[in-house]
């Protein structure tokens, strides 16, 4: 597989700013805070987070821009941000109670690998989000990509063992820069002010997309037979996958698990969850229920699944050793509430001797019809469209 078309999305973008300068916002009348002045730098990024409803005041009359961002308030604004998608399950956190404004937020922030616990069942949703643990976000958010260590930082001892080399990657590749001194400042804070900037940045960037390549002429002798092929824990996956059922005319198969997956197996923050014990088996192959009868009849496969810990569901390797792949077209995509596709494709090609596949794309479980259509037409396959 080759590296991903782009990294950027809303999470990412969370970290952009953090250590650069702060950038020129439009002049804003009034921003209906007390505390937040119309021709504050992050004055027009305050406004655009509230009309979109990630962010809120801390009162009716108050933004407080200076206060750091906790991490109930950062999992509560990416939630937002994805859609408020359904929960299932609790946190599974002691300092986590049920029914406080964070409880789904932290449960699908956890769930989804966004951001993890302390260990001891505790998340700690009052801490401010550090520098060391947002860099962590986001080299999970890329797919944990290797990355050379580069000149050490003067405060380097400081930085924890796990962030490590997502520091090393975000400096590589010009995410995050140090301060004054050389210095990284890894338990330093990131506020309210600047994380609103920075929603603002990523979601004008998302929404300035190329115009979208015009819909592929149909294939004018045989048609070329699609299958989509998914597997879905919580229903994510399964969103994009009948969108493309719909955009390509195609058949549907979902990989349907013989022992299906209950919230206690994909408890992210149980080591010892079904799904934690099977990423780290390479040889583990969950059963599936049922099988394709006329696998034979597809050229393009499209296959879908959700990321979990970066890589995919060990399921997805029992479907591929299931059928023979040859001279077949493999196309990957995946959701999630952050990960990028990363490595995950890349690392069950070899369990399909003779297909060809194709770069793969990560959505968020709420990607609306026409977001999926893009990239299908992005990618060059000569395929039908439905009307």
């Amino acid at each position: 597989m080759k590296n991903l078309k782009r990294i950027a999305s809303l999470l990412l973008a969370v970290v952009l700013c953090i250590g650069l300068s702060a950038p020129a916002m439009a002049a804003v009348e009034d921003t209906g805070f007390s505390d937040v002045s119309a021709d504050a730098w992050y004055a027009g990024a305050v406004q655009y987070c509230v009309e979109n409803e990630w962010m809120s005041g801390t009162s009716a009359t108050t933004f407080e821009p200076d206060s750091a961002m906790s991490r109930a308030m950062l999992a509560t604004v990416l939630y937002r941000e994805a859609g408020s998608p359904a929960v299932t399950g609790s946190a599974g956190f002691t300092d986590v109670p049920d029914g406080s404004w964070y409880t789904e937020p932290v449960a699908w922030a956890v769930q989804n690998g966004v951001v993890g616990g302390y260990g001891d069942g505790l998340f700690g949703p009052d801490d401010p989000v550090t520098r060391e643990q947002i860099a962590a976000i986001l080299w999970r958010a890329a797919g944990s990509p290797d990355a050379e260590a580069g000149q050490d930082y003067a405060d380097e001892n400081l930085i924890a063992a796990y962030a490590a080399p997502a520091v090393d990657w975000a400096r590589a590749n010009g995410i995050m820069s140090g301060k004054e001194n050389n210095r990284f400042d890894p338990q330093g804070n990131a506020t309210r002010a600047e994380v609103a900037t920075i929603l603002m940045n990523g979601a004008q960037e998302e929404t300035v997309e190329p115009a979208p390549a015009p819909d592929p002429e149909p294939v004018p002798a045989e048609e070329t037979e699609v299958l989509v092929a998914y597997f879905s824990a919580t229903g994510n996956t399964e969103n994009i996958a009948e969108h493309l059922q719909a955009i390509l005319d195609a058949d549907l198969y979902e990989i349907v698990p013989q022992e299906p997956y209950t919230s206690a197996d994909l408890d992210y923050t149980d080591s010892d969850s079904r799904s934690q014990a099977e990423g780290r088996d390479p040889d583990a192959r969950p059963a599936i229920s049922g099988s394709m009868e006329n696998m034979e009849d597809y050229e393009v496969i499209f296959l879908g699944y959700p990321i979990w810990n970066g890589q995919t569901p060990r399921i997805i390797s029992t479907f591929l050793e299931s059928y023979d792949f040859s001279g077949k077209t493999i196309v990957p995509f995946c959701t999630s509430g952050s990960s990028g596709i990363g490595s995950s494709a890349r690392n069950v090609e070899g369990l399909t001797s003779g297909a060809i596949w194709l770069d793969g794309q990560r959505f968020s479980g709420s990607a609306s019809r026409d977001a999926v259509a893009q990239w299908v037409n992005g990618l060059g396959l000569e395929l039908d469209q439905a009307a």
